[in-house]
């Protein structure tokens, strides 16, 4: 899907590890404080690849959807995922992201957590979609806001980023109201 700037949303493939470790060292200093400590081993093709493998058969088994935004020259400059989707009773998912450095101010990922949530509506089926930000990620909150999802409340110590226990604002999404939604 074309989200505009040459930047292209489009399901992870099981051959990505090598664009993601190059991705992944080329913005390990912008994403250090919105992620956990990630070890050497993280940031080779053979570990990326095993995650991209790991990742696959979530997504075949129906736990969750994977998705790269590339550039014009097709090199990966973000990632997003519905991880822990739930059906039964409550048909949701948490919504996770991150954008390169170089590609962030531009509206891309506004423009992509749309696309996503509409695919989690239409082709998934679900209700809700839940996300977390760290309380001083201004960036990640509007780009949430932008796309209909409200604030639910803080979790105390929710995360281990960057190295320490850190609260979260949580934000859902009821994907029947729409990005526009207002209670």
């Amino acid at each position: 899907m074309d989200l505009g700037d040459g930047i292209r949303l489009r399901p992870l493939l099981a051959g990505d590890g090598e664009d993601l470790a190059a991705a992944y060292a080329r913005n390990r200093e912008h994403l250090a404080p919105w992620e956990p400590l990630r070890s050497e081993e993280f940031f080779t093709v053979r570990w990326q690849q095993g995650h991209v493998d790991e990742t696959l058969r979530a997504v075949d088994a129906g736990r969750s959807c994977a998705f790269v935004l590339t550039d014009a020259g097709e090199r990966i400059v973000g990632r997003l995922n519905l991880s822990d989707i739930v059906r039964g009773a409550f048909w949701s998912a948490h919504l996770g992201y991150w954008i390169d450095g170089a590609v962030t101010g531009r509206g891309t990922m506004r423009r992509a957590v749309r696309a996503v949530c509409d695919q989690a509506r239409d082709d998934l089926g679900l209700h809700r979609v839940q996300a977390a930000t760290l309380l001083h990620n201004a960036a990640s909150q509007r780009v949430l806001q932008a796309n209909g999802f409200r604030e639910i409340g803080r979790a105390e110590r929710y995360l281990r980023i960057a190295g320490e226990w850190q609260d979260h604002l949580l934000f859902e999404r009821i994907l029947e109201d729409g990005p526009d939604h207002r209670p």
